[in-house]
């Protein structure tokens, strides 16, 4: 069994969204994900989708795009990003999954989970650039949320490799070294390689992917892809 890993999909199924404003390789890019998909992950594979998975505002107008998720091979951990606005509460959320069906989605939340010795773990995260007040105590929250998934996973597993996942980037290419709560947790708990999303067209230039003090940064942006999930294990 493999895992992969993908974000940003900004499925519109539920809503009238177009993406190509972000560019010609969004054109298509539902047919193009969707082909992708299946020509390498297989029933038994995991995929990892940290954040925009949808362009639903509410819960029942993500449906469609649950159902084209579902519809797609592999087992899949979704987690929540700056658009995801039809999340609500983790109660809510497991209960909407269980009562429509999509038995193949599970939800990365304060949790965590084992997949092939690898210990899953990840938060939303928050724009480490911004530094008004409300931006601060935003990267704080999250930063704790973080924590939380990877003491939970520790506990249960103390010498597991942890993969983290993230929505927001924790590190940017022109600023490695700047400290920031978030990427404080990663380096504190050892986690071994950090993926993130929320980068498109023009922000790609601002990725950080490569190694900084002994953790693996790297962007899964759907469009930095070419929507075409990344192999982690």
């Amino acid at each position: 069994m493999a895992i992969y890993a993908i974000s940003d999909l900004h499925l519109p199924f539920g809503i009238d969204k177009p993406m190509n404003i972000f560019g010609r390789a969004w054109e298509g890019y539902t047919e193009k994900l969707y082909e992708n998909w299946n020509s390498v992950v297989s029933k038994e594979d995991t995929v990892i989708l940290p954040g925009d998975f949808s362009w639903a505002t509410y819960l029942a107008e993500s449906i469609p795009d649950f159902q084209f998720l579902e519809k797609l091979p592999g087992n899949k951990i979704i987690s929540k990003g700056n658009h995801d606005y039809f999340y609500t509460t983790m109660t809510k959320m497991e209960q909407f999954l269980f009562e429509e069906g999509f038995s193949s989605v599970k939800i990365l939340h304060n949790n965590f989970f084992l997949v092939e010795n690898l210990l899953i773990c990840g938060s939303r995260g928050w724009d480490i650039i911004s530094q008004g007040e409300e931006d601060i105590k935003l990267v704080n929250r999250e930063a704790t949320r973080l924590e939380l998934s990877i003491l939970a996973a520790r506990k249960e597993h103390p010498q597991l490799p942890i993969f983290a996942f993230l929505h927001y980037p924790p590190i940017y290419r022109q600023n490695p070294e700047r400290e920031n709560p978030i990427r404080s947790v990663l380096e504190q708990y050892g986690v071994e390689r950090c993926f993130y999303g929320h980068l498109h067209a023009k922000g790609i230039d601002n990725a950080f992917v490569g190694e900084y003090n002994n953790i693996s940064y790297e962007l899964i942006s759907a469009d930095y892809l070419e929507f075409m999930p990344m192999k982690i294990k």
